[in-house]
């Protein structure tokens, strides 16, 4: 090929600046959001790609490069306007107006192959309105905590925002009482909604009724949208009000946080931030700052240093969940019956129960079919027994899942290997268990193995861990034991 041959030869596009990207928030208008500019990096070297959500979006990984991420998520390219969302929220049971997005910005919405909305929205893209003064900016630590977060939480079932990309930006962060600067990064996060409780919270604050009304039909039509379609009534005496869909929603709203909440339990997964600005609208969980996996089963196990009174420990989060969901009931009630609310606030718990209940029987390997009584009682000795052996919460699954054994349902003395605890709070777990192997077909046992392995995975990133792939990074700017922490989660 000769120099003018080149010259004419056109220059690839980048798959991510050719995407049919959407302009729903953007409709909403300005009432909602704050049109921002990203920061401007003095270096850009991608840390981490998530090529499982590239094929949600229809885009072949292999088509897809490292200089295409730059370009989109590092130099903010193609994309305008970004927005910076405003929002309220009660923070460890304080109101605070004086929250939004400080340092993110919605940067686009596209339409992903399953046909559902979703956000790019950044984390360490710059100051933004509502900074106040932080500089806007994300650790690099801080990044790489959220994507292990993130993979883990997905690999264990749990309906969590992802990470798209991280990308390092060069530049020295000083954080608290730190000796010395830290480095910086800017990520994407790959979630179906930025919208939270606190963006509600905001407009009921400003006296906006009409602006409440606006955003929840909003929200209904992209996240909600079978609930547009023609419904039977609540009661036997209800008159097919057109907005009782908005009971509805919040009903539908009260399930999927329960379904949350016991999915984060069952993974033995502590938020350790519940404010109501950290609550998504489609109920789904994201921003994982000191967030951590539970070592043994306590449910006083607090993440965050400063839950100086363990607001938000690990047992106390099915109740936090609960009241974030009646503290939206103040702004919703403008446009929505409360005693509708109420009642269905009312169903939270005995939907978390059964959630709960069931997963962890995944856990142990037993399907939905199972005696409710039984299961109950199985369920409460296993807490029981991880309580008072404390034996590490993760191992335990993870051994039962590598020990069992179609034997287990003829010889009840030989499930499970022997622990150290009270030998007759075992053998009564042992019985429980054993009880529960009688209701299941011996075609099924091959069922509890793919359901253990599905629920119980090898690696779980307790702290140490993810101190153990930090350490070589921050110290030898080595990311091989990163990279392969992520293929042992994907793998395990």
């Amino acid at each position: 090929m000769t120099v003018a041959d080149s010259a004419q030869t056109p220059k690839r596009a980048n798959p991510f600046l050719s995407l049919n990207l959407e302009t729903a928030l953007e409709s909403l208008g300005e009432d909602y959001y704050d049109i921002v500019p990203a920061a401007e990096f003095p270096q850009q070297i991608l840390r981490f790609r998530n090529d499982e959500l590239l094929q949600k979006l229809g885009l072949e990984p292999s088509t897809v490069t490292d200089e295409d991420f730059i370009e989109a998520f590092g130099y903010f390219q193609g994309v305008r306007p970004f927005l910076a969302l405003r929002y309220h929220g009660y923070q460890f049971g304080e109101y605070n107006p004086n929250l939004g997005d400080g340092r993110g910005f919605v940067y686009a919405q596209v339409r992903g192959t399953d046909g559902k909305l979703y956000d790019f929205g950044t984390k360490g893209s710059g100051r933004t309105p509502y900074s106040r003064h932080a500089d806007g900016r994300l650790t690099l630590k801080g990044g790489v905590r959220e994507v292990l977060a993130a993979e883990m939480l997905h690999r264990m079932g749990v309906r969590t925002s992802r990470c798209f990309s991280l990308v390092e930006t060069g530049e020295q962060l000083w954080r608290g009482d730190e000796p010395s600067p830290t480095r910086s990064s800017v990520m994407i996060r790959f979630s179906e909604s930025h919208i939270r409780f606190g963006t509600f919270e905001r407009l009921h604050y400003l006296g906006r009724k009409d602006l409440i009304e606006k955003l929840l039909d909003w929200v209904i039509a992209h996240y909600y949208p079978h609930l547009n379609d023609t419904l039977p009534p609540l009661t036997s005496e209800g008159t097919g009000n057109p907005k009782e869909k908005y009971a509805r929603f919040y009903q539908e709203l009260v399930q999927r946080v329960a379904t949350l909440t016991a999915q984060w339990m069952a993974a033995g997964f502590c938020h350790a931030v519940l404010n109501t600005d950290n609550m998504s609208i489609t109920g789904e969980s994201f921003d994982y700052g000191p967030f951590a996996f539970i070592p043994t089963y306590n449910l006083k196990f607090t993440a965050a240093y400063f839950d100086y009174y363990g607001r938000y420990s690990y047992g106390n989060q099915p109740a936090i969940c609960r009241w974030n969901l009646q503290m939206l009931q103040v702004p919703l009630k403008a446009v929505i019956n409360e005693a509708d609310m109420e009642a269905a606030l009312e169903e939270y718990y005995d939907h978390y129960n059964r959630e709960y209940r069931q997963l962890m029987l995944s856990k142990l390997g037993f399907g939905a079919e199972m005696p409710e009584e039984a299961g109950t009682e199985l369920v409460q000795l296993t807490l029981q027994l991880l309580a008072e052996s404390q034996v590490e919460y993760p191992e335990f699954f993870w051994q039962l899942r590598q020990q069992f054994s179609p034997e287990w349902r003829e010889n009840c003395d030989c499930i499970f290997g022997p622990m150290e605890t009270d030998s007759e709070l075992f053998a009564s777990w042992q019985r429980a268990y054993f009880h529960l192997l009688q209701f299941v077909g011996t075609a099924d046992l091959e069922g509890m193995r793919e359901r253990m392995a599905k629920y119980n995975p090898q690696t779980v990133i307790l702290r140490p861990k993810i101190e153990a792939v930090w350490e070589p990074i921050a110290q030898e700017d080595n990311w091989q034991p990163f990279y392969e922490l992520l293929d042992q989660i994907k793998r395990d």
